[in-house]
């Protein structure tokens, strides 16, 4: 299929089109940077326009009108994800959901919104209406959107508690529009679910999402500090295995990663402290308390609700999942991450045996959360980088001693998670996207269904940078 991508634009003219070069260049990227592997990729790849819809009905016009023309569309929210799953690998249309930002309903344990609502603003919402808040959110909470987040998103801040994105029950109905002549809306609930969540709008476009709710709290965050990281790491398990204690966060930085990346908190530690940052729910610091106490070697260095530093560090859960990644390569710029499952059976022990295989060349940052109804452990580990063979190797022995990993220096669908179809996820494609026109190249199952996985996948029609 050849796009007529001039067509398409006189077609949609009278839509929010942005045809700008330097504009559509900004929206075409996402925060794939991360990773040097995926830098070099995809650091020239551009959408050909723009289109910030405001209603489903011209969802459901930019979807008609680029089918009509064979132009790829690749949907955005406000590009905090890390592995191109907003870069348009083929170029076509960006389907800019920013603008579909309305919070239609709040009830009793649930709120239905649209897409491009950023996570702050849902949570501001529900807090001031009934005093509730999101299950969970990403680090990127203050300029992600809920529809960036179920797209692209497997968990955050929360799953210490609440457990996986994808989980039963933390997300209860998505509306979804298919890309075909006459494209269909549909409302996707139950097992269907996983048949859009975390699919980087590769099968349909979410526009409104039903998402469950949790009584809201004045989280008091903090800091402690262990001279030894096995300690910290146990301390951190039985914390989180405290079932009578409501959490919001536990997570877990091997020294120097503190001192060295965290400058609001450096002052406070040494290079050698491991330190562990938590959200407790007000009413269960006395409990908190009563639990630390049994750990001597463990103190508290800050409290949210009482802290006496002279700089405030701000959000405590800014510092966790891959916003420990970005304070690093703030520092650092040779820093990347790897995001590795150490499971629930033994993860102290797995955790261990990588370090010792690996630290300093790879420094562990765990975090805690529940994994069917156990405690589990996972990293999003800081890994000095000297080059795409080494990080590859560093990979593959991760993989044999047992410790899987969720590849963010790739950008398919596949590699970044099992290396294995989804059948639900390819067979809801077929049926709503039958050109294969919904951000093309993400998805090896569509396009190369026998590949082994043996190597980096490379789209064969990813554009070159000569074009």
């Amino acid at each position: 299929m050849t796009p007529n991508i001039d067509a398409a634009i006189a077609a949609l003219s009278h839509l929010d089109i942005d045809t700008k070069p330097a504009s559509v260049k900004s929206k075409s990227r996402d925060l794939f940077w991360y990773s040097p592997v995926l830098k070099a990729r995809l650091d020239h790849l551009v959408a050909d326009f723009a289109v910030s819809p405001r209603t489903e009905a011209e969802v459901i016009e930019v979807l008609k009108v680029c089918y009509a023309h064979d132009v790829p569309v690749t949907t955005r929210g406000t590009g905090t994800g890390n592995y191109g799953q907003a870069v348009p690998l083929a170029g076509g249309c960006i389907l800019h959901l920013n603008k579909m930002d309305a919070i239609r309903e709040i009830h009793p344990g649930r709120a239905i919104v649209e897409p491009g609502c950023l996570l702050k603003d849902i949570d501001g919402a529900c807090k001031a209406d009934s005093g509730q808040e999101l299950r969970m959110f990403s680090s990127t909470w203050a300029t992600a959107t809920i529809g960036g987040f179920v797209a692209g998103g497997s968990g955050g801040v929360g799953s210490v508690h609440w457990g996986a994105l994808r989980d039963v029950g933390n997300i209860i109905r998505l509306r979804v529009v298919t890309m075909e002549a006459e494209p269909r809306v549909l409302e996707i609930a139950g097992e269907d679910l996983h048949r859009v969540s975390h699919a980087y709008g590769t099968n349909g476009i979410i526009t409104e999402i039903e998402i469950p709710l949790a009584p809201a709290y004045d989280w008091v965050g903090l800091f402690l500090t262990f001279d030894n990281f096995t300690e910290a790491l146990r301390y951190s398990y039985a914390l989180a295995a405290s079932d009578g204690l409501l959490l919001k966060l536990v997570t877990v930085f091997e020294a120097p990663i503190a001192h060295d990346y965290f400058q609001r908190v450096k002052p406070h530690v040494t290079p050698g402290q491991v330190v562990v940052a938590l959200m407790v729910a007000p009413h269960a610091m006395p409990g908190f308390e009563t639990f630390t106490k049994a750990w001597p070697n463990a103190e508290v260095i800050y409290r949210s609700d009482r802290s006496d530093w002279p700089r405030d560090p701000g959000l405590v859960f800014e510092y966790g999942w891959n916003h420990t990644t970005l304070r690093a390569l703030k520092v650092d710029p040779s820093i990347t991450y790897l995001q590795v499952g150490y499971g629930t059976d033994d993860p102290i022990g797995l955790i261990e045996r990588v370090r010792a295989k690996f630290s300093p060349e790879v420094l562990q940052h765990i975090e805690v959360t529940r994994q069917g109804g156990r405690i589990g452990m996972g990293g999003l580990s800081l890994v000095k980088f000297t080059t795409e063979e080494r990080l590859d190797e560093i990979v593959r022995i991760h993989e044999e001693m047992g410790a899987p990993n969720f590849n963010p220096h790739r950008y398919t669908l596949e590699e970044g998670g099992r290396q294995a179809v989804d059948a639900r996820q390819l067979e809801f494609k077929r049926d709503a996207d039958p050109k294969g026109l919904l951000n093309p190249g993400k998805m090896i199952a569509w396009d190369d269904p026998d590949w082994g996985y043996d190597r980096m996948y490379a789209w064969p029609g990813i554009k070159s940078a000569a074009e």
